[in-house]
């Protein structure tokens, strides 16, 4: 049965057993993204509460279909969740399709008052490093909430940067579950500034990875590997135009040059 409780639609009461709650909202080459979205398709993840979005965003703009003008469509923010084997820890996911606008605070709050329920006590979000580089071996780099959380990041050869800022939610709701004296971890694939839907997924094969050891939960990545092999034509087709784009923009022919040098 359905019910709505602070702004939060429930229609299923799974019976999990203090989940860890895994979060990622859009970011650069929605790396973070793809990874969750992967590991929640291939996972076996089943919907049980969404978040209602009016009070958190703000619509810039309509659709139009055939000519005509279609309903307000705000972006969705869904729960889902997993049961372990025994020997994996059960996972609520959270995903959503938009970044929030001035409410951000207020929706990270939300999301963890439900994970709560549950009795969570760990929130891992899925993020990207901004790089010169594209990589097809790329790191991850790792920030967590306490101290003792980074011992078992660094043996895992994960890549602790010192300071550095993180943008938006995938950031936030750690800060926030570490002022409700939750424990949270960060990884981050190293990727260029690609557009989202060109993406990277060799930085989401490589987060996603680094999840799953974490977990020390078998995810099969065989489809993301391939997908990565396939997409590595494009990445470098992308790399190669934009470095064009660039050259095309910024770089002076020689017989303007000349003109300017003798004017």
């Amino acid at each position: 049965m359905d019910e709505s409780e602070d702004g939060i639609e429930v229609f299923d009461h799974p019976q999990l057993d203090n989940p860890y709650l895994i979060a990622a909202w859009p970011g650069v080459a929605n790396v973070g993204l793809a990874a969750l979205y992967y590991l929640r398709q291939h996972a076996g993840a089943e919907e049980f509460a969404r978040i209602d979005p009016i009070p958190f965003f703000d619509l810039a703009g309509i659709i139009i279909e055939d000519n005509l003008i279609q309903n307000p469509l705000f972006p969705q923010n869904r729960f889902y969740y997993v049961k372990g084997n025994g020997k994996e820890v059960d996972l609520i996911i959270f995903e959503s399709e938009a970044q929030p606008g001035n409410k951000a605070y207020y929706l990270a709050n939300k999301v963890l008052d439900l994970a709560q329920r549950f009795n969570t006590s760990r929130v891992y979000t899925l993020a990207a490093a901004l790089v010169d580089k594209f990589k097809e071996n790329p790191d991850v780099w790792a920030a967590a909430t306490h101290d003792y959380l980074l011992d078992s990041l660094r043996a895992q050869g994960l890549y602790l940067k010192g300071d550095f800022h993180i943008s938006g939610m995938n950031g936030l709701l750690l800060s926030v579950a570490k002022e409700r004296n939750m424990e949270g971890i960060c990884f981050l694939g190293e990727t260029p500034q690609f557009p989202s839907e060109t993406g990277n997924p060799f930085a989401s094969l490589a987060v996603a990875e680094a999840l799953a050891n974490t977990l020390n939960r078998h995810i099969d990545l065989s489809e993301l590997k391939m997908h990565a092999a396939n997409a590595l034509l494009d990445i470098e087709r992308f790399i190669a135009e934009s470095r064009q784009d660039f050259l095309d923009q910024f770089t002076v022919p020689l017989w303007e040059r000349f003109e300017e040098e003798n004017t």
